[in-house]
């Protein structure tokens, strides 16, 4: 069985046992950083040099970032069209998840931190101000792409639709005002009613 570090706090675990639960693959999990600490172990250290979560050991191999083990697993494990077999679907789908990684993350991570991770008296409305006016163009560009596809890379919910579902999990988790954004809330309505969403997309915020 393969072996997870990290803490189900983590956006970017959350995706590897998201995945996981889509694949029906079975996960031994460990706890490990923020409270949990182990990342900055030398055993750790050795096998992911960033000190970060997650990581994965699966038959010998390890990997670390989320969005490349969410990939391996779905490669691993084929089940439903997760991991696509044509080249074109699934370079969509992959190009869904690195946008995720370097877009949509970095946009809304600020506003994020600012409400969960600072003292309410050290808040920073600069800041999630600046984080919002960032990512709802992003928010708008996802909903207008849906408008026309059922799923991010298409017609079937895909490895894409992984990472983003729980960017926008967080980001609709907020205490805070957002624009109506009907195809965006529908995409997310399907991701929601999806078995595997269990015990991911149902944990609060931390």
């Amino acid at each position: 069985m393969p072996k997870l570090w990290g803490r189900l706090s983590s956006l970017n675990v959350r995706k590897v046992v998201w995945a996981a639960q889509e694949l029906g693959v079975g996960l031994e999990r460990i706890e490990a950083g923020g409270a949990f600490g182990v990342v900055d172990t030398p055993a750790y250290r050795a096998q992911n040099p960033n000190g970060l979560v997650p990581l994965l050991e699966d038959d010998g191999l390890v990997l670390w970032e989320s969005n490349v083990i969410v990939r391996y697993l779905g490669a691993r494990y084929p089940a439903g069209g997760f991991y696509p077999d044509a080249l074109a679907a699934r370079f969509d789908a992959e190009r869904w998840m690195d946008w995720q990684q370097t877009t949509l993350n970095p946009a809304g991570r600020t506003a994020f931190v600012q409400w969960f991770r600072v003292a309410p008296e050290a808040r920073d409305p600069r800041l999630i101000a600046a984080s919002v006016a960032a990512t709802e163009p992003l928010l708008r560009m996802l909903d207008a792409h849906l408008a026309r596809s059922a799923f991010l890379a298409g017609e079937r919910f895909t490895m894409a639709d992984v990472p983003i579902g729980c960017e926008i999990h967080r980001w609709f988790g907020l205490p805070q005002d957002r624009p109506a954004l009907p195809h965006l809330e529908r995409w997310y309505a399907q991701v929601l009613a999806r078995p595997a969403t269990a015990g991911v997309l149902d944990q609060p915020l931390a």
